[in-house]
């Protein structure tokens, strides 16, 4: 009977016909059906294998259209480098390690597993806070029209650009500044920082 169901699994590569096939439900899926699902199941694309068509792994899907509703969890780290809070994932995990990265109100490390509707505070670059709330789940990183669907932003407004820019400009072509210039320039940098 075993070696039936295990032939059956391994050469039926129809999904309907393993089942039935077999009178113990339990026994089937534990032995045959392990090698019907990576040998039968692949082709049939039953999703077994933990691989999609494309090649993207597990959450392919969840790389373009979120988690399924089974209320998965992905690493806080990859989220915040998935949805391009920052450029990179190892500094999101810096990011995390030297407390610049809130969830819920408490400081996490770069494993924490972040959910949907859990907000995050992430602390940037001349004091800029972003506040986001988690909308959909990525591993992968997307583009940006696809990564801002993934939040819902709350962040405060950035401070005006024409405050900061006019310091450090220079005429095109006066050459390199004196140390005159120089000191100038940084009296005037000083008295802004």
């Amino acid at each position: 009977m075993a070696s039936e169901t295990s032939g059956g699994g391994g050469k039926g590569g129809a999904p309907g016909e393993i089942p039935p096939g077999n009178d113990a439900a339990g026994d089937g899926p534990a032995t045959g059906g392990a090698a019907g699902g990576t040998v039968g199941g692949s082709p049939a694309g039953s999703g077994t294998t933990g691989k999609d068509p494309a090649g993207n792994g597990a959450s392919g899907k969840g790389a373009a259209g979120g988690d399924p509703a089974g209320g998965g969890t992905v690493r806080i780290d990859s989220w915040i480098w998935s949805v391009r809070l920052t450029k990179t994932r190892s500094s999101g995990a810096a990011a995390c390690k030297g407390g610049h990265v809130r969830v819920n109100g408490e400081r996490v490390k770069p494993a924490y597993g972040v959910r949907v509707g859990d907000e995050v505070r992430l602390r940037q670059a001349a004091g800029r806070e972003r506040i986001v709330i988690v909308k959909r789940l990525i591993r992968k990183r997307v583009g940006a029209p696809v990564a801002v669907e993934c939040y819902v932003d709350n962040s405060p407004p950035p401070p005006p650009r024409e405050a900061v820019a006019p310091a450090g400009v220079r005429d095109r072509g006066t050459g390199r500044p004196t140390k005159r210039d120089r000191r100038e320039m940084e009296r005037l940098r000083g008295a802004e920082g």
